[in-house]
């Protein structure tokens, strides 16, 4: 008996496993549905993500105590609920990735929880990722930035403490 493979041997392998992933793929689909967007979710990980995150973002223009970084974190939050489901489904998976221990210290640098982090080191952490070599982070960071200043000046009661008149009234 040879133990040698044929050529003829190696290439109906090669048919019948593609014909099999084929099939094994087909049948995945058809009785699972493609998973549909959803609404952003702000889960207790998120929010403490925000809660980390806005006050460095939002430094000088937010007192840290409790009632401006809530007001901060809703403000965010109701930003990114009008944004397109796909996007908010993006943003979903970023803050989940982001809870998790092991990617926080690997991509954020974070050694404590986003509740207990420094300040310090959360805006050390966030100009990395802004002059990060890789674009991903880069728009990571900017995709939270925008998210967190557009949210709070957003609020037409953030504009007296930058001296924003506000829209100019339509001509009557």
């Amino acid at each position: 008996m040879s133990t040698t493979l044929s050529r003829r041997t190696f290439l109906k392998a090669g048919i019948f496993g593609g014909l099999a992933l084929v099939t094994a793929g087909g049948i995945y689909r058809l009785t699972h549905a493609a998973d549909t967007p959803r609404h952003f979710t702000l889960d207790a990980d998120a929010r403490a993500i925000l809660a980390a995150v806005a006050p460095v973002i939002l430094a000088g223009a937010i007192k840290h105590g409790e009632p401006d970084v809530e007001a901060a974190v809703e403000r965010t939050h109701k930003t990114i609920l009008a944004l397109p489901l796909a996007t908010q489904k993006e943003i979903q998976d970023l803050f989940a990735l982001l809870a998790l221990t092991a990617t926080r210290r690997f991509l954020a640098g974070l050694s404590a929880d986003w509740a207990d982090a420094p300040p310090a080191e959360i805006a050390a952490f966030l100009q990395r990722w802004r002059v990060h070599s890789l674009g991903t982070l880069q728009t990571i960071y900017h995709a939270l930035h925008d998210l967190v200043i557009g949210g709070w000046y957003g609020d037409e009661s953030t504009w007296d403490a930058i001296g924003y008149p506000g829209p100019l009234k339509a001509l009557s």
